[in-house]
């Protein structure tokens, strides 16, 4: 029995040296992170919904593209379509182009090597970001930069929930249909999206080109008012909880996984005992296990308060969506949980023009008409394998 008892102490002593390097990580780096919001800006956007349409548009800027291509993604696989998305960076800088590739460590870990060579050696920069590194190894590998982002020849973003992958163009026999939001943005906004993507990239790389005045042409305006609040794991919940706190008539949040921090729950019930229509809409099918398990215990908690909760059931729904009462949109890369809010660099679009929104409001009825709605006496007893899901969910929901 002493190997038992010294395989117990050995598990308590690596949880609390792991919960030390966590909390004291992360304690650090809110003290160290960079907070930045942008002001208002106003250009001309599209949103695409569904992979095939935007991917199209997508290699089409890609293609046209003059001078640079600045790209993060978080997750790009190891499959054809991934190959081909290489191929459209290598093509452009073998033309001459500068291009630039971020990727996050975890999330593209997929990656072919051989892939990265033949891109490097033709000229394309790929940098991989966010790598574990000490003293606070256990911490730094729960850190993502979960943004996708695309600035092209400063003139164009593109910025939502598309990574690159078979299953974003709806070539995954499980989880096809894919639907997701996704921008194309031009307009004055773009130089606030290049600074990020560079600051991103010094972060990774050491190098600075915020004075490259290359990088930062001259934009026009447009008739959307919009503005990006970057993330970095710091502020997000308390932005969010002022729209929740704002909002006089209606709540709509769209996300594929619903694990969000007391507060925000909070904020959920509140706004339903002042009148608020509180409605949330998440996806029948899981891309992850036990997500969807974990996201119970919070569904539970909107239905009890009087929200509405409403499952995709056409594909699977990965959308990351708020809007509050018809005025403001929040589209963008960040996910309705811990992750998203605690921990993850991120950067969401806040959208203020009407004409936009309305035409957003329709696409999300048209969503919620492809969706079932959910009722607390039908989730109130699951079945024992759900219930042992949902309990390892809701301890391990900082990490999912």
């Amino acid at each position: 029995m002493k190997w038992l008892t010294g395989l117990i102490i050995l598990i308590i002593v690596l949880f609390i040296a792991a919960s030390a390097d966590f909390f004291l990580g992360r304690y650090i780096h809110e003290k160290k992170s960079r907070r930045c919001s942008y002001p208002i800006r106003h250009g001309r956007m599209q949103i695409f919904t569904n992979g095939p349409n935007l991917f199209s548009n997508y290699f089409d800027d890609l293609y046209n593209a003059q001078t640079s291509i600045h790209v993060l993604f978080y997750i790009v696989k190891n499959d054809h379509f991934c190959q081909h998305f290489f191929e459209v960076l290598i093509d452009q800088a073998n033309k001459g182009l500068k291009v630039r590739l971020l990727l996050d460590w975890f999330g593209s870990r997929e990656v072919s090597k051989k892939l990265i060579k033949k891109a490097r050696s033709a000229g394309v920069e790929v940098i991989f970001c966010h790598r574990p590194r000490f003293p606070f190894l256990f911490y730094s590998i729960q850190q993502r930069n979960h943004r996708k982002v695309t600035i092209i020849d400063g003139k164009i973003g593109y910025v939502g929930g598309f990574n690159v992958g078979k299953e974003y163009i709806d070539l995954d026999p499980v989880l096809s249909p894919w639907r997701d939001y996704h921008l194309r943005i031009e307009g004055d906004g773009i130089a606030d999206l290049q600074r990020e993507f560079l600051l991103d990239w010094e972060q990774a790389t050491g190098d600075n080109y915020l004075k490259d005045k290359s990088l930062f042409p001259s934009l026009e305006k447009g008739p959307i008012a919009y503005r990006f609040f970057p993330t970095q794991g710091v502020d997000a919940e308390g932005e969010i909880l002022k729209l929740l706190d704002q909002a006089e008539k209606s709540i709509f949040i769209g996300t594929p996984y619903f694990i969000p921090p007391e507060t925000l729950v909070d904020g959920l019930e509140q706004a339903v005992q002042r009148g608020v229509a509180v409605t949330i809409l998440v996806p029948d099918k899981s891309d992850h296990p036990i997500v969807k398990e974990a996201s119970l215990h919070y569904l539970r908690k909107v239905l009890a308060a009087g929200g509405k909760v409403y499952q995709y059931e056409a594909g699977f729904f990965h959308a990351k969506i708020i809007l509050i009462d018809g005025r403001i949109c929040d589209i963008g890369t960040a996910n309705f949980d811990y992750r998203s809010f605690k921990l993850n660099y991120e950067i969401n679009c806040f959208i203020y023009d009407q004409a936009f929104i309305q035409k957003t409001e329709r696409i999300i009825q048209i969503d919620i008409n492809r969706s079932t709605q959910l009722f607390l006496e039908e989730m109130d007893d699951p079945p024992i394998s759900i219930r042992v899901k949902e309990w390892a969910g809701m301890l391990l929901k900082s990490f999912l």
